[in-house]
């Protein structure tokens, strides 16, 4: 079992302040022979008005010396979790998580070119408080 990201806690608690039931911790995406292990996989409760929503959030702190290596990484393993939990959970989304400071360093306009090419779906959590402090889709 990989460690857990030394955000891990600190997204999970944000997670639960935001209202969202965490079901799994960590969240297993198994197809066939295939065994990948995201970080959480969580749920908000169902409303009167709406179907409920799930995710699996992949945490990652980005603390290497160099950014674009952390974020080739991250990259990778999240187009990887993505099309096999399309494959096996297709109700769930996906998310990467991160730290607000992350986020407001590095995530200029170059780095958005990624972020919209991929698709990815972001959390921006404030780490110290353990709230979430914004929401990219």
């Amino acid at each position: 079992m990989p460690a857990k990201d030394i955000y891990h806690d600190a997204v999970k608690n944000a997670l639960i302040k935001d209202g969202w039931i965490i079901t799994a911790d960590p969240y297993f995406i198994i197809y066939k022979k295939l065994k990948l292990i995201a970080d959480i996989g969580a749920e908000r409760p169902f409303a009167a008005e709406r179907e409920g929503n799930k995710i699996v959030v992949e945490v990652k702190s980005f603390l290497n010396p160099s950014f674009i290596y952390d974020l080739e990484q991250a990259l990778g393993q999240y187009i990887l979790y993505r099309n096999f939990l399309q494959r096996t959970a297709p109700e769930r989304q996906l998310y990467l998580a991160m730290t607000q400071r992350v986020y407001q360093v590095n995530f200029d306009e170059i780095i958005q070119i990624v972020v919209d090419e991929n698709q990815l779906k972001l959390i921006i959590v404030d780490s110290d408080r353990e709230v979430i402090t914004k929401w990219i889709n």
